[in-house]
């Protein structure tokens, strides 16, 4: 952090900034240039900020140079990270493709959109069996019970599970069951599950808040990262703004922006993003493109009956074409698609 002075500031406003930096531990180093002083501070910059510098007399501005996430930036990780969920990586160099119902229905319905995502090219299997949702009458999902399937399925099919939990309290419960840990845009600022999810030990796919900033997307991660899980893939998933003609507006930027930032993966939602069938496979293409490290796509293999999202889900057709975009285009960006690994049930 540094501390600019007006210019002109007295000597005494100067050693005041000093003193008070030192009262803390911290360091303060002054250069005196011709018109105006500079003070550099080394030291907890998070307590420094509690300390309202910029409202001292003689200051002018307070201008942070580190990023406040120390543990998930490039700073201090320059080389980027590839997470293994089942044995399958998720990372540079490689593309995956996570796929399966949003919610988890049926025993039938949740196999046959395993089977589904899989002749696609799915390596991981995403589906909700805690569904948080806008409207406390709508599906919430079938709880332990849909855990249980996921977990039927995965022996079934081989495809390791990647599932969201909702409560600090269900995160041992949901880890006993899931390769993946899950935290949706509704609990991206839920700080004690965040704690919770990386005292547990398992990846987490961590997605953006809908109206959370780059720099709020990465602090959450931080607090995951804090307890000692560095396991973290990043899903952007479309942020809220004032357009309405999708579901959400994806921000393409936000993959390179956070490439720059973080050694962390990146994955796109094209599903809830877009919020419709038609949009899923140019979004895909355009994740593809940008740089994503794969991407998270809803399939139903009714979704005029589906319970939660079936305007967005793939169906057969969509996904052979989804099958084609994601065997062709990762390689000419000098990516493979990721390969299946098997693994045992939980």
């Amino acid at each position: 952090m540094v501390v600019v002075m007006a210019p002109g500031a007295a000597d005494e406003h100067i050693q005041a900034v000093v003193d008070r930096v030192e009262s803390a531990g911290g360091q303060a180093f002054v250069s005196r240039g011709v018109s105006r002083t500079i003070i550099g501070l080394v030291g907890d910059v998070t307590l420094f900020g509690g300390f309202d510098l910029g409202a001292m007399p003689g200051v002018s501005d307070v201008v942070r140079v580190s990023t406040p996430y120390k543990l998930v930036s490039r700073e201090h990780h320059p080389s980027m990270s590839t997470v293994e969920v089942g044995g399958v990586p998720i990372g540079p160099g490689t593309f995956t493709l996570v796929a399966g119902p949003c919610a988890v229905e049926t025993p039938e319905q949740t196999l046959a959109a395993a089977q589904m995502a899989k002749a696609a090219g799915a390596t991981l299997l995403r589906g909700g069996a805690y569904k948080p949702r806008t409207s406390p009458y709508a599906f919430q999902g079938l709880g332990e019970r849909g855990l249980k399937i996921l977990a039927d399925v995965r022996a079934e099919t081989g495809l390791p599970v990647v599932t969201e939990v909702v409560d600090a309290h269900d995160v041992e419960l949901v880890a006993s069951y899931a390769d993946m840990l899950q935290i949706g845009t509704r609990n991206a600022a839920n700080f004690g599950l965040l704690q919770a999810v990386g005292a547990i030990g398992k990846p987490v796919l961590l997605k953006r808040g809908m109206s959370a900033t780059i720099e709020e997307w990465l602090m959450a991660a931080e607090y995951i990262a804090q307890r000692g899980n560095l396991d973290i893939v990043l899903c952007e998933r479309g942020i809220r703004t004032f357009e309405t003609a999708t579901r959400n507006t994806l921000d393409i930027s936000a993959v390179p922006v956070v490439n720059a930032l973080s050694h962390l993966p990146v994955m796109i939602d094209p599903s809830h993003s877009g919020g419709r069938r038609d949009l899923v496979l140019p979004l895909s293409r355009a994740a593809i493109a940008v740089g994503a490290d794969g991407i998270l796509v809803d399939v139903h293999p009714h979704p005029e009956t589906a319970l939660c999202d079936g305007p967005q889900a793939l169906v057969d057709a969509d996904l052979r074409a989804l099958a084609a975009v994601v065997r062709q285009l990762p390689p000419l960006l000098g990516r493979a698609p990721a390969l299946a690994a098997p693994v045992a049930a939980v």
